[in-house]
């Protein structure tokens, strides 16, 4: 008797904001009250599917 192969799992869908990395980048801001932009770049997290890179099932 030969052995069982596992079940093909389901591969879930790419999450759209972030193109399945879990992050996103976002632009520096410096300044208390005018919050000027920068050209330099941050990684942050994906609020989308919150760093897991998968789509999240509605």
């Amino acid at each position: 008797m030969t052995a069982r192969k596992p079940a093909a799992k389901a591969s879930a869908k790419k999450c759209p904001e972030c193109k399945g990395k879990g992050e996103i980048t976002e632009t520096v801001r410096v300044g208390a009250r005018k919050g000027r932009a920068t050209a330099d770049q941050q990684a942050a997290l994906c609020t989308k599917c919150w760093g897991t890179g998968e789509a999240l099932q509605d």
